[in-house]
């Protein structure tokens, strides 16, 4: 993909947030869910698109477990922002849950409610066993699941008679996003003619030849008549280029800890990861984080239109882990500054 193809500008597309509602040492989740709604108004105020909550399980550093009930609760204290999920991890639930779910959502909340579906168990195997029950599948019988879900929405792509329906849910025209962090959703989700979010932020390495693939498989649907592609980055700003990539050791200090089968809080930032991770660790955590950007205003708009001219994303969804919620905010400003023309 060449860069600078379209010569998009930050200020061209819209930036989202993707929160987990992170649990900091000291903290706890009901701290969390407070600052997650702190941080969802300010970035209404600041003018961003998007505000979705990823499902996680069994990882005491991420509160948004029940992500469906956090998006009622980020919904119902907001008023013109965009409120879904980053994702709902689709094989550990019921095709017809979710429909209820998000049908009860769309018709609380209307015209501002998103659907984003995964199909990894966004936990570990014993978890993912406790959640499903029976994970021989291993989401295979993901994109059947993805039709049943769609069909409880729009009757009319069911393969046959629908004998049953979700109430609330039939009817509601809910934004269903694919998401993915290889080629297996980018494919399906061009085949389908639906929108598609990379997750750049852990798997950078795959995210230009996803975006490509997506694009080069698009089928005009009744959804979209031309694909629409966001991409995930990990962002932390500051005043300067020293205190973000300070702050950063947050983010680097709980993927070092996931490397490690390691279980815990969001740690508070560190001076020097030299004395904490191996040459080894080091390089991994390079492999799943490359695509950060650490900076001052100006190194963050750097990085992050080269970003941009390298995906010619449609839109980027920030995710921002910092230890202090005051710094949290400032960060997701800077980044606002950037893209408000």
């Amino acid at each position: 993909m060449s860069a600078n193809k379209t010569n998009k500008q930050l200020s061209d597309i819209p930036f989202s947030v993707l929160d987990l509602s992170p649990v900091v040492e000291g903290g706890s989740p009901a701290e969390s869910f407070r600052n997650t709604l702190d941080l969802a108004r300010h970035a209404e105020k600041w003018g961003y698109n998007r505000y979705w909550l990823a499902e996680h399980h069994n990882m005491p550093s991420i509160a948004s477990s029940a992500t469906s009930v956090v998006i009622a609760h980020v919904a119902a204290g907001t008023s013109t922002i965009r409120v879904g999920s980053g994702g709902i991890m689709l094989p550990n639930h019921s095709p017809l849950v979710i429909a209820e779910q998000f049908g009860t959502l769309e018709s609380l909340f209307p015209g501002r409610i998103d659907l984003g579906l995964g199909r990894a168990p966004g936990t570990d195997q014993r978890t993912a066993l406790a959640l499903r029950r029976d994970i021989r599948n291993g989401g295979q019988d993901f994109p059947d699941q993805l039709d049943e879900l769609r069909a409880y929405f729009d009757p009319s792509l069911a393969s046959g008679p629908m004998h049953v329906k979700a109430i609330p849910g039939e009817g509601l025209t809910i934004p269903i996003w694919l998401l993915g962090s290889s080629s297996f959703s980018a494919q399906l989700a061009g085949q389908l003619g639906l929108p598609f979010a990379f997750a750049s932020h852990f798997s950078p390495a795959n995210t230009v030849l996803a975006m490509e693939l997506y694009r080069r498989t698009f089928k005009p649907s009744k959804v979209l008549e031309r694909p629409y592609a966001m991409v995930g980055v990990n962002v932390i700003a500051a005043d300067t280029d020293e205190e973000a990539n300070r702050l950063g050791t947050t983010l680097q200090q709980q993927f070092l800890n996931l490397i490690r089968g390691i279980e815990g809080l969001l740690k508070p930032p560190v001076d020097n990861m030299d004395s904490l991770w191996s040459e080894h660790e080091k390089q991994a955590l390079q492999q799943q984080l490359g695509s950060s950007i650490f900076g001052s205003p100006e190194t963050v708009k750097q990085k992050l239109q080269a970003f941009l001219d390298a995906t010619q994303a449609d839109e980027m969804m920030v995710v921002g882990h910092v230890f202090d919620h005051q710094a949290r905010l400032r960060s997701y400003e800077i980044v606002a500054d950037l893209f408000t023309p």
